[in-house]
């Protein structure tokens, strides 16, 4: 493990309508996934939307552990777990203020 790397544990759900962060859970991520779980197709999906979410390049997220679970060990380069968990935390809020109105 590179020690520039923060790991965080991602629980997937695939084949959702669209591409949605519920929250952390037990320190787990919680994200729903519009693509299917089908050749790799979901954990692309991931990764491109956590390098949106965290804004970071595709490059800086790597898949570590879990390619054909639903739940994933992420590793995230150039970020502390406190920004990480920031981003996330700010993504998270505006999704939920965005459903409430």
């Amino acid at each position: 493990m590179n020690p520039n790397q923060t790991n965080i544990t991602v629980q997937v759900q695939p084949g959702a309508r669209r591409n949605e962060v519920l929250g952390f859970e037990d320190g787990v991520l919680k994200v729903k996934i519009a693509a299917p779980p089908v050749k790799g197709r979901a954990n692309k999906e991931l990764i491109a939307f956590l390098s949106q979410l965290l804004n970071v390049s595709k490059s800086n997220i790597m898949l570590e552990k879990g390619a054909a679970s639903r739940r994933k060990l992420i590793g995230v380069s150039g970020l502390s777990q406190a920004e990480v968990a920031k981003r996330l935390a700010a993504q998270s809020q505006k999704e939920e203020e965005g459903n409430a109105g």
